[in-house]
């Protein structure tokens, strides 16, 4: 399970590592253009049940940890789905990947991450 540091927060913000890894292309593509934009979730089973939206822009600290010590693969398909959330209204999505045979080179499953459509 990855985490993300955000601002002066100490409450980390935990995502599945592989969901993360491609989570931050986006995030870090969309600060490094000088663009500001919402992240949106819902609270994991654990917590209060609930939903929580960040603001990100690029004078915010902003810190990224994963627990795996080797990136995955990053599937192309999913990148563009979050891109294509990203830039929406409603803000940065999280969602189902549509896997990219080509990258991982098998039909490994779906995971849908804790990070939730909130539009």
């Amino acid at each position: 399970m990855g985490t993300i540091y955000y601002g002066g927060s100490a409450t980390p913000i935990h995502i599945e590592d592989r969901a993360l890894s491609h989570l931050k292309v986006v995030i870090a593509t969309k600060l490094r253009r000088d663009e500001s934009f919402t992240v949106s979730w819902r609270h994991p089973d654990e917590e209060p049940t609930g939903r929580s939206t960040i603001w990100l822009h690029p004078s915010i600290p902003l810190r990224f940890v994963f627990d795996e010590p080797e990136p995955p693969a990053i599937s192309r398909a999913w990148i563009d789905e979050l891109v294509g959330s990203a830039n929406a209204s409603g803000g940065i999505t999280l969602i189902a990947e549509h896997m990219d045979a080509s990258a991982s080179g098998e039909n490994a499953p779906v995971h849908i991450a804790e990070l939730r459509a909130l539009r």
